[in-house]
């Protein structure tokens, strides 16, 4: 909005012109939605109480009983805070700023449903795996379907430091896509189980993918850097600063001991968004490495139940996903976070340098 109402303006005084810059109105994207966050955190925590939206803690997580009751869907403060950030800097006739809020409130929705079944059943079950599922793999279709109809964007992968070797996927490319976003979804999801360990680790993802999609909208980095130069989406460089800016206020009060829990409404959604990102910059198997740890947390669940079929009952980890496993063997959840933060910083680094190492 500020975009559209101020920019013009420059015409009649220059000092406007900082508003054509992409760099100038993803800061400030950033600090609106961090002051938004911590804000109106409070009053959130506050109501989500009020409503009685608190934790249901499963049986076999003994350590964490003490957590039982702490107001859930904390999500939605981050969908608001990034939802109106993203309207007041973005330039809103850019067609990839909409289409990721399209995937962002979809995969939010979906979240929201099994959370609002969590908390009115009182039992953790929600949504069924079937139908979240569904839910996640529908709105992913129809965004890369979308997507994959406008002009400029194509099915060829690239390959983190190889320039060379980019494969064109054709048709196959809607399933891949399909299975990065859902696959990213799910796993930022079995990450959030101990306070702050998601969102930190979303936080490092999205500022990360706002160089990989400012450099992807600008012609000459692009160019120089020998990757996909696709007009436009650079502007997503917003939205990805939003989502920080939101991710660190969340995190003031996720931070342990949590005093409010993000729920399936955010750990969906931003997972969700950020797989999406990754495939508007054409930087999907970087995504394995950037989201590293979201993706050691889904093969430890994948080991541990392949394993326990096959063997009738025995284990790789004391208990999935591997968050847990360290805590049964009496590491400190403050410690286990922290260290975890830690490794998904480096990967950041290792991912951001494959923009050079090709």
């Amino acid at each position: 909005m500020f975009y559209h109402i101020l920019y013009p303006l420059s015409a009649y005084y220059s000092v406007f012109n900082v508003f054509r810059y992409i760099t100038f109105r993803s800061i400030y994207a950033l600090l609106t939605a961090l002051i938004l966050s911590i804000i109106l955190g409070p009053t959130f925590i506050k109501w989500l109480k009020k409503l009685k939206f608190g934790q249901y803690i499963q049986e076999d997580v003994i350590c964490h009983k003490q957590k039982q009751g702490t107001p859930t869907m904390g999500g939605l403060l981050i969908v608001f805070s990034v939802l109106t950030s993203v309207l007041l800097w973005a330039d809103l006739t850019n067609k990839y700023i909409w289409l990721t809020i399209f995937v962002f409130i979809g995969f939010a929705l979906i979240g929201f449903w099994d959370d609002y079944l969590k908390i009115t059943k009182k039992n953790n079950k929600g949504l069924s795996a079937r139908s979240k599922f569904l839910g996640q793999v529908i709105v992913s279709i129809g965004a890369v379907t979308l997507l994959l109809s406008w002009p400029g964007y194509n099915t060829t992968l690239l390959v983190p430091f190889f320039k060379h070797i980019r494969p064109d996927l054709g048709y196959f490319y809607i399933l891949f896509a399909v299975i990065v976003m859902v696959g990213a979804s799910n796993g930022v999801n079995l990450t959030d189980g101990l306070d702050g360990l998601a969102i930190g680790p979303t936080v490092v993802c999205a500022g990360c993918f706002a160089i990989f999609v400012y450099v992807t909208g600008h012609v000459h980095l692009a160019k120089y850097l020998q990757i996909t130069y696709l007009p436009g989406v650079g502007e997503v460089t917003v939205f990805c600063a939003a989502l920080v800016g939101a991710g660190l206020g969340f995190l003031w009060f996720n931070a342990y001991p949590a005093e409010v829990f993000m729920g399936d409404v955010g750990s969906l959604s931003l997972g969700g968004t950020l797989g999406f990102i990754a495939i508007l910059c054409k930087q999907e198997l970087v995504l394995v490495i950037v989201g590293g740890l979201f993706v050691i947390e889904t093969l430890s669940v994948i080991l541990q139940v392949g394993y326990y079929k096959l063997t009738k009952g025995k284990r790789i980890f004391k208990m999935a996903p591997l968050h847990h496993h360290f805590e049964l063997q009496g590491v400190a959840e403050p410690k286990i976070i922290v260290r975890f933060w830690i490794l998904s910083i480096l990967l950041a680094l290792i991912a951001l340098s494959t923009l050079k190492l090709r």
